[in-house]
């Protein structure tokens, strides 16, 4: 880990907090023109996953997919105005905040319908190795999504070709308002795939330099033609499951966890790192946030100034 990695981590992290405390904040009004679902709290996976991709490999989110939007480098000004329905936005203000797509980032699409991208990424996997691209895929989803079948038949039919897609489990502990332990005896759920013959391990998603590590591991070894994997990574997922708020306090939530989360924080972690062993002073962490705020203050008035799609464009990008 060389510091400049080290520095690109971190405040792509701190990017995606900053963004996601504008749009909490802007969410109570009218202007966000769809649910919210943040990542709050979880910042370290899709920022460890995406940073350890190459340019040209793809990966598919799901409705929760502001950070990886945000990792993969995408337009903020195209974000904010895609969250206020704008022509400019990133799918012409049609899509929303669980639908972002940047295929130029190579972020190929996020779905609201939990599991349906992890085919989609299989069948890009397939494709690349049509090809000879040596292009991976990412599937990157939720721990609910391991309750469909999908799962596993997509699973299935990647070892059965040897697809380079790495499966991607961002394990925030609930579907919802659901627990694991309330849906599953197995609650390792990186084992629910060996029986199929799917490797993979469980790993600390709070540590985003681990994150990064193990991630570029198993996209390196899928590029030399090895077989998929499942990496899942642990985190805790801080507010509401969908909305600005916070529910640590509601009865599905277990108890002592607000505390754990919050201890658990991963910017902190990697602040304390770039403190301690490349000497960052607290000047230069003060001037990244100045600079953060002044592209965030940038991109929320691009959205506010752009116009709304014209009428007729309700029939453009629709396929029968």
């Amino acid at each position: 880990m060389d510091k400049k990695l080290a520095i690109e981590l971190y405040r792509t992290m701190l990017r995606i907090r900053r963004v996601e405390e504008k749009v909490s904040a802007l969410y109570p009004g009218d202007k966000i023109q769809s649910p919210i679902h943040l990542s709050t709290g979880q910042e370290a996976v899709a920022t460890g996953v995406c940073l350890a991709m190459a340019s040209a490999d793809h990966i598919y989110g799901t409705y929760r997919g502001h950070a990886l939007y945000i990792a993969r480098g995408a337009d903020l000004k195209k974000l904010f105005a895609e969250l206020y329905a704008k022509d400019t936005g990133c799918a012409r203000g049609k899509g929303g905040s669980m639908h972002l797509a940047s295929p130029e980032n190579g972020l190929m699409g996020c779905s609201a319908i939990v599991a349906s991208t992890i085919p989609v990424a299989v069948g890009d996997a397939l494709a690349s190795k049509m090809s000879k691209a040596k292009r991976v895929a990412v599937a990157f989803f939720g721990d609910g999504a391991v309750d469909e079948g999908v799962f596993f038949e997509s699973v299935n039919f990647a070892l059965l070709k040897n697809l380079p897609v790495l499966f991607l489990l961002e394990n925030n502990g609930y579907a919802i308002h659901s627990k694991v332990a309330d849906r599953h005896k197995q609650t390792q759920l990186w084992r629910l795939g060996e029986g199929l013959g799917l490797k993979g391990r469980r790993y600390d998603g709070n540590d985003v330099f681990s994150v990064y590590a193990e991630t570029k591991k198993a996209i390196d070894g899928l590029r030399r033609g090895g077989a998929p994997r499942l990496l899942e990574f642990m985190t805790h997922r801080w507010g509401e499951h969908v909305g600005a708020g916070s529910d640590f306090n509601e009865s599905y939530r277990l108890k002592g966890e607000e505390k754990r989360a919050r201890s658990n924080d991963p910017l902190p972690k990697a602040r304390r790192a770039l403190e301690t062993k490349w000497k960052i002073s607290r000047d230069v962490f003060d001037r990244w946030e100045t600079e953060l705020q002044s592209e965030i203050d940038a991109a929320v008035d691009f959205a506010e100034k752009s116009p709304f799609p014209r009428a007729e464009r309700l029939w453009e990008d629709v396929f029968l």
